[in-house]
């Protein structure tokens, strides 16, 4: 009976069941914890096989650009489409593309095929869920939306969007969990392909069809799920609008420099993220099988770094987005330099964590203050802008970072340092 009860007890100031919405967070949080599961197994798979470092970024990133690219193309259709039926598409494409990944590299692992081919697969399975999996979180947004109340939406469109920043604590502390016998360092993206089956036919049998009767709410596109790619709640005000707004120009000279603000600490964090593994590899001298375990425990205390910092540390200190861009960007700086210059896994962690710390202010400083720039009506349109400047990063900042390090391990930390130095002075020219 209680059991029942709880099953149809309903979310605040919406007209669904808590049930329903443990299943749009559950498609939410699968998708981010296995983007950043894979993530921290990469940079010792790609040891491993002995492709060079520079493919193995290029490989899995290559999804986040078609993420960027294809997610307000899915977000509109959320309006007009089934949400069910494209959460279970971007579903769909998560479980299809992690599959076929895990595949391709145990043939790369167990040399059946060789290394070249082996990321040319992985990268083509990749953009599978990089062109469909996007589908997912506007359509999750809109059921939810569609089913609530708008004095209700934003709190319950933020409580869904915190599914991402869960994530990337999860997907790297379950990660080397998974890394099992015979299948080895893949076996993490099997089990989270696994775990979104069993989502997968949980809202197919559980989520109410909602195809003829979608209801007034929509979605909005979120940045692709990374440790890089925090929330910032653009995406909830886009979602809340009153009504879908074509994006600003980034141009816009009301909003040019916060956006400028926001490339600029995103280019420095994507760059040194994706540099990451490897370095730590590299710094403790580790074997590719064993690997994953530092690199998770580095992974985690960023993401819980940034989480600290956006849930904890900024509603406490009640400081403006230009305090946030110059503070956020002074404390990267000095976490940045401890990494670059740590020699064992206690500099690392504490190295990464702060600069963690440090992006997790300048991500809602831009955000904040592009967002004040404008007036309400207009919220919506910068909400995209924001969104499309968190993805832009990873267009170019990942190889850029990769060919940096291919010269010398330490320089992309020490140049991604010199830029957020620049950025903490050039910051306090923002108004």
């Amino acid at each position: 009976m209680a059991e029942g009860s709880a099953k149809r007890r309903k979310v605040g100031g919406s007209a669904l069941t808590t049930t329903h919405f443990v299943l749009l967070f559950s498609a939410m949080l699968v998708a981010a914890a296995g983007n950043t599961a894979l993530q921290s197994v990469m940079p010792a798979i790609g040891r491993a096989i002995g492709v060079a470092d520079f493919w193995v970024a290029i490989a899995y990133t290559w999804s986040a650009v078609l993420w960027v690219w294809l997610a307000p193309l899915w977000a509109e259709r959320s309006d007009t489409h089934g949400r069910k039926a494209l959460t279970l598409l971007g579903l769909g494409g998560f479980i299809v593309s992690m599959t076929l990944c895990g595949f391709a590299l145990i043939a790369g692992l167990k040399g059946w095929i060789g290394p070249l081919l082996t990321f040319v697969l992985f990268g083509l399975f990749r953009a599978i869920y990089g062109a469909l999996g996007c589908a997912t979180p506007s359509a999750t947004q809109a059921y939810l939306a569609s089913r609530t109340r708008r004095s209700a939406r934003t709190s319950q469109l933020s409580a869904l969007s915190s599914s991402f920043g869960l994530g990337t604590i999860v997907g790297p502390a379950l990660a080397p969990l998974f890394v099992l016998p015979f299948i080895g360092l893949p076996g993490p993206l099997f089990a989270f392909a696994l775990i979104a089956l069993g989502v997968f036919v949980a809202i197919q049998i559980g989520l109410p069809d909602d195809r003829g009767r979608l209801g007034r709410g929509r979605g909005a596109a979120m940045s692709y799920p990374s440790l890089a790619s925090m929330i910032t709640g653009a995406s909830v005000r886009a979602a809340t609008a009153p009504t879908r707004q074509k994006r600003l120009s980034w141009r816009d000279p009301r909003i040019r420099d916060w956006i400028v603000a926001g490339i600029v600490a995103g280019h420095a964090q994507a760059a040194t993220l994706t540099c990451l593994g490897f370095f730590i590899i590299d710094t403790l001298k580790l074997a590719p099988l064993g690997a994953e375990q530092p690199i998770a425990i580095v992974m985690m205390a960023g993401a819980g770094g940034t989480l600290a910092a956006q849930w904890g540390l900024i509603p406490k200190l009640n400081l403006s987005p230009r305090a946030l861009i110059v503070w956020g960007s002074l404390i990267a700086a000095v976490g940045l330099g401890i990494t670059a210059v740590a020699n064992d896994l206690y500099g690392l962690v504490l190295g990464f964590g702060l600069a963690s710390i440090g992006f997790g202010f300048t991500r809602p400083g831009f955000t904040a203050g592009a967002s004040l720039a404008v007036p309400l009506a207009e919220q919506g349109g910068v909400a995209g802008v924001i969104t499309s400047a968190n993805g832009i990063s990873y267009v170019a900042a990942p190889g850029l970072g990769m060919a940096l390090y291919a010269a010398d391990p330490h320089l992309p930390f020490g140049i991604a340092v010199a830029v957020v130095l620049g950025l903490a002075w050039w910051g306090r020219r923002l108004a």
